[in-house]
């Protein structure tokens, strides 16, 4: 793991305000908000060794002898101390960290990876040394290296990459970097105060040049201050910071990870700036979706006047589900739009008219053509899960990511994801599923959160057919049948990836659900192209299957689950919440087909585990004619878990896991005598 310098920073430049973040932005604030990446730059000056000496901070005998921490018990590696200084008055800011290694994974922490954009700022200094565990100091003195990351016409983004010399497991790592800026160009920071390990002192501090409309968010421990002397930097200091979650299943680290964000702003407040940001953006919507007359003439002949509002909807989706989506195709460049003669899309007629748009466009343009139609619609924009959480502390409509549309359809809100290609109607991407954001009202916009989905919107049915004979050779096929998220995940993929690729990750993905010997070979999809019905995956399976003694034959009685990773078992205690990202149902049906001359002698036991409300797992079997009918079928209906539910969630999991280990014995027919 590269110990990576934060790339995205806020900055001022003249006074306007420039949040973070990434994306396109259909709506501005008056001050001119724009997306940018934190700019560092390629030039260097290597301070001699004797320099470097210097200025770093002598090692204590303890720190030298240290092998193991007892704060951060079987950590890899521990900041001993790290620091970050943004002075504005002097377009400058500073990172110092020291870093003791105690096992052979801290050793990557070695490596420093600082992304910056070509030409814009520049690094003054970087200097670093490695002290062995003896006290012996070897001092930095390479070059480091320019890799580009990312590249577009007119815009660039590298990395310079070093690595602290040679590393032992014992070893203290020690560098400081020294930033320059562009005057007008100054950095208002985030102090990202949890690190990948256990910190035990950091010190931060900011001294704004001007501070007029300076704010910050924060979430921090209970009892940590941000510091504002009478004319002086804001200043912090915390000790003892225990390293960034990093557990599986767990919410986008954003909602976790300790930080104070700075930003600059008209407003005296975060809700001050809600209230105008709500109203601006119900305008910006409302106008662009605007119902024209040449919508109202096109949608005329998608729908027939007596049809109800659920068929218009449909018809009015299926429409727009048409569409060129160049989320899902590629973005076309200014130039090439130029050259192609297509106009700049400013209202949600120039989708129609163009047949084409980004997935934010033509959900925009679903709800104009909603309107048309005499629907009750309202536009929501909401962060995706999968990459963040709302937070209402952080004044900025630039942590918003997609658009999703809610109409009305008797009586009863259905939220759609029109953006989002061969989405079936009335189902969310799961990563827009409780998302906050902000959403269009009657009379302006409001903050909001769109609802959890059901187990019974995601099911995946996994339908095996297979022959065994007498050495434990097996040979079958499988149908996958899968609605919902599964089905939408698959469909997306084939879109952006060839035939080959789809293959490849398809058995892929399966590696994890078929018994040690087993292969699968998928073969085709049916469906594939009809979102509004079960996506069908068709897969032959070979290879060897169970053990076989002189006398038994051993077989996996839950074939999907003979390798299965449970998750929450290994773990009895969690302190951070749980994300599963979605409901989900998953229904198992395995025909074991018997070789003759064996009889069933013990089957997996019949199970009913239920967690009330949450989950449950139910196991049953059935014999017949030299066959064995194992059936599962496991259902979980929650999406977020409170760390105070884990202990039943782990408990719950227990239970299934040792409820996938039972087996399907055989017993060989006795051969009959002569007479």
């Amino acid at each position: 793991m590269l110990s990576t310098f934060p790339a995205l920073r806020n900055r001022t430049t003249n006074g306007a305000v420039i949040l973070s973040g990434a994306g396109r932005v259909l709506y501005n604030l008056r001050s001119r908000w724009t997306c940018i990446c934190f700019c560092l730059p390629l030039l260097f000056a290597l301070a001699s060794p004797a320099l470097v000496l210097a200025q770093f901070q002598q090692p204590t005998d303890e720190e030298l002898k240290m092998t193991a921490d007892p704060k951060a018990p079987g950590a890899a590696a521990v900041y001993l101390y790290r620091e970050e200084i943004t002075d504005n008055s002097d377009n400058s800011r500073s990172i110092y960290e020291r870093i003791k290694v105690l096992a052979e994974k801290g050793k990557e922490l070695a490596t420093v990876s600082i992304p910056y954009e070509p030409g814009a700022d520049k690094v003054t200094d970087i200097q670093g040394r490695t002290i062995h565990a003896d006290g012996t100091v070897i001092p930095f003195v390479a070059k480091p290296d320019d890799l580009m990351d990312f590249k577009t016409k007119g815009y660039q983004v590298n990395s310079v990459v070093f690595t602290l010399p040679d590393v032992e497991v014992g070893s203290i790592l020690e560098y400081r970097l020294k930033l320059r800026y562009k005057m007008y160009s100054t950095p208002s920071p985030t102090w990202w105060i949890q690190q990948p390990y256990f910190v035990h002192k950091a010190h931060y501090s900011f001294r704004p040049g001007n501070y007029i409309g300076l704010l910050y968010a924060a979430r921090i421990a209970y009892g940590t201050k941000v510091v504002k002397d009478k004319n002086g930097p804001f200043t912090m200091d915390v000790d003892d910071v225990p390293p960034q979650p990093d557990e599986d299943w767990m919410p986008p680290l954003n909602t976790l990870r300790w930080r104070v964000e700075f930003y600059y702003s008209h407003f005296a407040s975060g809700k001050e700036f809600w209230d105008f940001a709500e109203k601006s953006w119900a305008e910006w919507v409302l106008d662009f979706t605007k119902p024209t007359g040449y919508l109202k003439k096109n949608v005329a002949e998608i729908v027939s006047p007596s049809d109800t509002d659920e068929q218009k909807a449909v018809k009015i989706y299926a429409a727009v589900q048409k569409l060129e989506n160049t989320r899902f195709t590629r973005y076309k460049s200014h130039a090439e739009r130029k050259k192609d003669k297509l106009k700049d899309i400013n209202k949600a007629e120039d989708v129609w008219k163009q047949q084409s748009g980004t997935d934010d466009e033509i959900a925009l343009l679903y709800a104009a053509l909603a309107r048309a139609a005499g629907l009750k619609v309202w536009p929501m924009k909401v962060v995706d899960r999968s990459r963040a959480m709302f937070d209402a502390a952080y004044p900025s409509t630039y942590q918003l990511d997609d658009f999703i549309v809610v109409v009305e359809l008797g009586g009863k809100e259905v939220y759609l994801d029109p953006g989002q290609k061969m989405c079936s109607f009335g189902l969310l991407h799961w990563k827009h599923s409780l998302a906050s954001g902000l959403r269009l009202s009657d009379k302006t916009a409001v903050i909001a959160t769109t609802p959890a989905t059901i187990y019974k919107s995601s099911t995946v049915q996994r339908v095996a057919n297979l022959d065994i004979d007498d050495t434990g050779g097996v040979k079958g096929a499988i149908r996958f049948v899968m609605d919902g998220q599964e089905a939408l995940y698959w469909r997306q993929l084939t879109l952006k990836n060839d035939e080959a690729e789809v293959k490849k990750q398809f058995n892929e993905s399966m590696r994890d659900y078929l018994p040690e010997g087993v292969q699968a070979d998928f073969d085709h999809f049916l469906g594939l192209e009809d979102y509004s019905s079960n996506l069908i995956g068709i897969v032959q399976v070979s290879g060897s299957l169970g053990t076989v003694t002189g006398k038994h034959f051993f077989l996996p009685g839950l074939f999907f689950e003979s390798r299965a990773k449970h998750p929450f078992v290994a773990l009895d205690k969690r302190v951070i919440p749980v994300d599963v990202h979605f409901p989900k149902m998953e229904q198992d049906e395995v025909t074991y087909n018997l070789p003759p001359g064996f009889n069933v002698e013990s089957t997996p036991q019949p199970t009913n585990v239920a967690w009330p409300d949450h989950a449950m797992l139910k196991i049953g079997f059935s014999a017949k004619d030299g066959s064995v009918k194992v059936q599962r079928a496991l259902a979980y209906n929650f999406t977020l878990l409170d760390p105070k539910e884990y202990s039943d969630l782990h408990d719950f999991y227990q239970k299934v896991a040792t409820a996938d280990q039972q087996q399907l014995v055989l017993t060989r027919t006795p051969a009959a005598k002569g007479n």
